[in-house]
């Protein structure tokens, strides 16, 4: 139990690492005229599953989301919706407008969800020891009595 909770302690190291090593990356590519919305959400997913010990689809799932989330709140942060004051809308208002987007946006934010499920869920570099199989002693057999 306490490997489980390690890696996955790990796991979301690793994942918050590539979150923000990935706001970083992006801001730094928009300063210079590139746009790589799917970076940041992609790093969340390789950061965790670069550092998580054991396979997990749900580990892979969750990833999936932040990924989501991540790329909602850097196209808000930087390309918000103006209201006609030249203010921008908050996130909230974003996540309900989703559908205005151009295909481009919309298209890296899949693309940062499917590669955050798909590396999220594996498991890369062992930091802790394998588990040891169960001893024979240790398994209690099936009271089959009744």
């Amino acid at each position: 139990m306490k490997r489980v909770v390690l890696g996955q302690l790990l796991a979301l190291v690793g994942a918050v690492a590539g979150g923000g090593l990935g706001y970083l990356a992006f801001g730094w590519l928009i300063s210079r005229g590139f746009y790589g919305l799917a970076i940041p959400g992609a790093l969340v997913g390789l950061g965790c599953g670069w550092l998580a010990q054991d396979r997990s689809r749900v580990r892979g799932i969750v990833c999936a989301i932040a990924a989501l989330g991540l790329s909602i709140f850097i196209e808000g942060k930087f390309f918000p919706f103006l209201d006609e004051d030249g203010r921008p809308h908050g996130l909230g208002f974003l996540a309900t407008h989703l559908h205005q987007l151009s295909p481009v946006t919309l298209l890296m934010m899949a693309i940062a969800t499917i590669v955050a499920f798909w590396t999220g869920q594996d498991a890369g570099i062992p930091l802790l020891p394998p588990r040891l199989p169960a001893r024979s002693e240790d398994v209690r057999p099936r009271d089959t009595s009744g």
